[in-house]
């Protein structure tokens, strides 16, 4: 091949260059990564399949653990950045700031010291809540994993691996309702097995750190969830309200693909699209042209037309579940404008609530309409970031701001960082939907190979290791980098009832802990409450407009004259 002075690329319309980049940046060279699909912002793929052989950065941190913050072949080969420079607003475009001397947040018998300012003595812990604290290992939480079969299906890994590493994870809208096994009379809830193993199988391992949070929704409410919760697991629970999410405005969607249970969850209240019960339907379905029934829950807040109304009508529904004697009670809101996102603050503030979670359009976990992610709602950089400015009016004028969690699109360790600088003091986390998924679905379709006799009740789907599995190994102990880990910590005798799911979130969570650790110590920062927006450059002047970070060159521009000229 000629030698090019630059890419041909480069000569081509704008749009067109930016399509051919994103294809060259579906692979990454120097970690050994590739996405399968169109790659998201997060560097997930824009349809992440339960069955995919990988091989993206989540999938494979999942197995390497903190290995993969460093290029392959590691000593053997060079490698240089392809991110330098970045077009639009957003979080790709914001860069971490690097100091040359000092330390913030050092943990009490550590001094300013070359064998203290280390990365492994950074502090990655926090915690949120207002009179019950609520302590984190890691500065994460999980998105709402609800009715969908997709949840329910890999609730043991995802629950089993967050317990163990110590980070929240969130049941979501409709468990309950959806549940064929519950029994419901009229608002009063007799049984909810789905709900209760859900609960019990993150109690198990769960040590104190983390917590188990109960998504309310329309539905839930009517159907005396918290109620039932108040009788069962008060002291052990957070209750979440629900006003929205990221991926869409409506209300949580599920499709079944059986009459007869699209029947039950018509009767059992909920929307139900086309009706199960309408003979055109019911032909259409037996033809097979129509394959599945959607089932959504309802629009929370109808009937409210004033903010006074929303703010009197929410104080009233917290006071409810105080009564009922739960001590934890957090707020979801999802990309609406504004008023709504003033809203949510307001009313997190006023109510005293422990935590408040800000979704982003952006994210999401597939089951959204699909042009509705696309074009609905405020992307995740720009709601954060007046997030942070409406805060601060709070503060300014003496009321308490509420703790809040970052959501939409996030994966890496980065926007771990930046999420929390960008929103710091008030962010105290960062919640992934779609991303800690992943090892759940790799861990069970590795496990099913080994265990072919549980294979369906592992829903593993594999018949054999891929080759992209084996190159790491050919047993559990070779293929998991956190296996060893998390047998030290559940002891050996417990490991045959630990899923290989649990396991492969271990070692995503210990890339992006150990990767938050080294981006914070290269800041200085040594505790989640040190880190600071000032610890952020915006890498264009539309990303600096959308959040007040400054330019690259505007950071600090104003320090360096006044050492040129002192």
């Amino acid at each position: 091949m000629l030698f090019m002075e630059k890419p041909l690329f480069l000569d081509l319309p704008v749009t067109l260059s930016r399509k051919i980049m994103k294809q060259w940046r579906k692979r990454n060279d120097a970690l050994g990564t590739v996405n399968r699909g169109d790659p998201c912002e997060s560097g997930l793929c824009t349809l992440c399949t339960s069955d995919c052989k990988g091989k993206c950065e989540t999938w494979l941190s999942s197995l390497l653990g903190r290995k993969l913050l460093y290029p392959l072949q590691f000593g053997e080969t060079t490698s240089g950045s392809a991110s330098v420079t970045a077009d639009g607003a957003g979080y790709h475009a914001l860069r971490i700031q690097g100091y040359a001397y000092g330390a913030e947040g050092l943990a009490k018998g550590l001094s300013n010291d070359p064998d203290d300012c280390i990365f492994p003595n950074v502090s990655i812990e926090t915690s949120f809540g207002t009179e019950t604290e609520t302590k984190c290992r890691v500065p994460i939480m999980t998105g709402a994993l609800g009715s969908t079969f997709i949840a329910e299906k890999y609730w043991n890994s995802f629950a089993v691996g967050a317990a163990i590493c110590g980070f929240p994870i969130v049941i979501g809208e409709n468990v309950v309702g959806v549940d064929r096994n519950s029994v419901l009379d009229n608002g009063t809830i007799s049984t909810a097995p789905e709900l209760e193993r859900r609960i019990d199988i993150f109690q198990r391992y769960y040590d104190g750190y983390g917590g188990i949070i109960i998504q309310m929704n329309v539905e839930d409410s009517r159907n005396g969830v918290a109620r039932y919760l108040a009788e069962k697991y008060c002291d052990d629970v957070i209750i979440e309200l629900k006003w929205g999410q990221g991926a869409k405005d409506i209300g949580g969607e599920i499709q079944v693909s059986d009459l007869q249970y699209a029947r039950f969850l018509n009767q059992r209240g909920y929307v139900v699209d086309p009706d199960p019960f309408n003979q055109l339907s019911v032909a259409s379905f037996e033809n097979k042209s129509l394959t599945s029934f959607a089932r959504h829950s309802r629009l929370g807040a109808t009937g409210i037309l004033t903010s006074d109304e929303l703010r009197e009508t929410f104080r009233e529904s917290v006071r409810e579940l105080r009564e009922l004697g739960f001590k934890r009670i957090t707020l979801k809101t999802g990309a609406y404008g504004m008023e709504a996102l003033a809203l949510a603050i307001k009313c997190a503030s006023e109510n005293n609530l422990d935590l408040l979670t800000i979704d982003g359009a952006g994210g999401g976990t597939g089951m959204s309409p699909w042009n509705m992610m696309e074009h609905w709602g405020i992307p995740s950089l720009q709601l954060h970031a007046k997030t942070w400015e409406y805060c601060s009016i709070l503060e300014k004028n003496g009321a308490s701001v509420p703790h809040i969690s970052l959501a939409g699109g996030f994966a890496r360790e980065d926007h771990i960082f930046k999420a929390l600088a960008l929103c710091s003091p008030y962010a105290k986390l960062v919640c992934m939907g779609r991303a800690p998924m992943i090892p759940g679905f790799l861990g069970c379709n590795v496990e099913g190979v080994f265990k072919p006799d549980k294979k369906a009740e592992l829903f593993g789907q594999w018949d054999k290791l891929p080759a992209s599995v084996k190159e790491n190994g050919t047993c559990p102990e070779e293929i998991f980098a956190g296996w060893e880990a998390v047998k030290e910590k559940v002891g050996t005798d417990e490991m045959d009832a630990i899923p290989f799911g649990a396991i492969a979130l271990y070692g995503y969570v210990d890339k992006l802990s150990c990767g938050l650790q080294q981006f914070m110590a290269g800041a200085r920062k040594f505790s989640v409450p040190s880190i600071h927006r000032d610890d952020l450059m915006s890498a264009n002047l539309e990303t600096a407009e959308a959040t007040g970070i400054p330019y690259l060159t505007d950071a600090q521009n104003d320090l360096a004259k006044s050492i040129l000229l002192g």
